[in-house]
């Protein structure tokens, strides 16, 4: 949703708390804007019985995604506090510093906004606004100095995660999310068949340089951001996440690619790997064992599993081809407004996939000092399957 925005002074007013507001910001939306506001109502109202549920009093959110998913706001990570305030019982509000309220796409019926000037101190309006709380729930991303200045207007007060409110909800995409992901994914599956088919040249140049031109391509290709660009050439790809730097690709060798970024909100992450030359049969062996594991993880994604057996399903069949020492990470990850969010597909994690789960499926082999190797998927758990959201090619591709 694009908006223009301007501050126009409305003064004598004030809330039912009695805190006076200074600014109020007008906005200007292109149609479709009351749709994004019963989006952000209805996703509020989630959250609320959330809230009540738990019998938390007041959810506190700062930085971080959980504001955007709820509001269509993000708040950059300045040293003016950011806070939207949501009681369980009560109008929500936004508390913004007053030069950044132009920014703001203030939805009807979700959030009143709560510009405060450079002589106030925020914490203590949060305090204000958050008074009589029991239980507080503060987002993961909350700068803990905001924590500490706030934590004595609110004596008493008991505080917990944000994160088991909000991530539930966030966890389970809706229709419209899926589509963003899946637009961000087919974009970077676009550059990956561009690599495969040779026309991203390697040889000879360094990984840096190859990881700066996947990075060209993924803006070209509509991306809002580079979230990385991992390049990592022989003995490189053993490293998960390598830092691409002044080694020169060769001849005769594995190439390790793991590229995306955020598009429209919502990020895209993809691994590809390809060969320079004909392909070593060592190699080859190996990228077999790994092809299958992937095929067998995202198949293994039914509606009902635990992320757990997910993971064990995946890895099996790694331990089986020889090669389990060297599996050395997770399964996979959740994706959504962040590259890495719940649910993680990892050992340990007991929850059951649910119907828009979103989350990579992505093993890797990797041998210290000679080579490594991952192939990854962006998965969405739906009632007829999971459905993966890469499609280019899922060979070992000699270039």
């Amino acid at each position: 949703m694009s908006f223009s925005a301007t501050c126009v002074p409305k003064t004598g007013r004030k809330r039912a708390d009695g805190l006076l507001l200074g600014w109020q910001t007008a906005v200007v939306t292109t149609p479709g804007s009351a749709a994004d506001s019963a989006v952000y109502a209805k996703r509020m109202a989630r959250v609320r019985a959330a809230m009540a549920e738990q019998q938390i009093d007041t959810l506190l959110l700062s930085v971080g995604h959980d504001l955007p998913y709820l509001t269509g706001y993000t708040a950059m990570p300045l040293e003016r506090l950011t806070m939207l305030v949501v009681p369980r019982d009560g109008d929500a509000t936004m508390l913004i510093p007053a030069l950044e309220a132009p920014r703001v796409a203030e939805q009807q019926g979700v959030f009143e906004l709560f510009p405060w000037g450079e002589t106030e101190d925020p914490t203590s309006i949060v305090g204000k606004l958050a008074s009589g709380s029991k239980r507080v729930a503060i987002g993961d991303q909350m700068w803990a100095r905001f924590l500490v200045e706030l934590m004595p207007h609110l004596q008493g007060t008991e505080y917990t995660r944000a994160v088991d409110v909000v991530g539930a909800l966030r966890m389970a995409k809706d229709p419209a999310e899926i589509d963003a992901l899946a637009l961000a994914g087919a974009a970077v599956d676009k550059i990956a068949g561009e690599l495969q088919r040779g026309e991203i040249e390697l040889v000879g140049r360094t990984e840096a340089q190859v990881s700066a031109e996947l990075s060209r391509r993924i803006i070209a290709e509509g991306h809002e951001k580079v979230n990385f660009a991992i390049v990592a050439a022989g003995e490189n790809a053993a490293s998960p996440h390598h830092h691409a730097g002044s080694r020169v690709i060769r001849e005769g060798e594995i190439v390790l690619c793991d590229f995306g970024g955020t598009m429209a909100g919502y990020c895209s992450d993809t691994t590809r790997c390809v060969f320079t030359g004909p392909i070593d049969p060592e190699v080859a062996d190996a990228y077999a064992v790994l092809q299958t594991a992937q095929q067998v993880g995202v198949k293994a994604g039914a509606v009902g599993t635990p992320c757990e057996e997910v993971d064990r399903a995946t890895r099996q069949v790694i331990v089986d081809g020889g090669y389990g020492e060297y599996f050395i990470h997770r399964t996979g990850h959740g994706i959504g407004m962040e590259e890495h969010e719940d649910p993680y597909i990892v050992e340990g994690n007991s929850l059951p996939l649910e119907a828009g789960h979103a989350y990579s499926i992505e093993p890797g082999i990797y041998v210290p000092g000679k080579w490594g190797m991952r192939l990854e998927d962006i998965v969405v758990a739906t009632p007829s399957g999971p459905l993966a959201l890469n499609a280019s090619d899922h060979s070992l591709v000699s270039v």
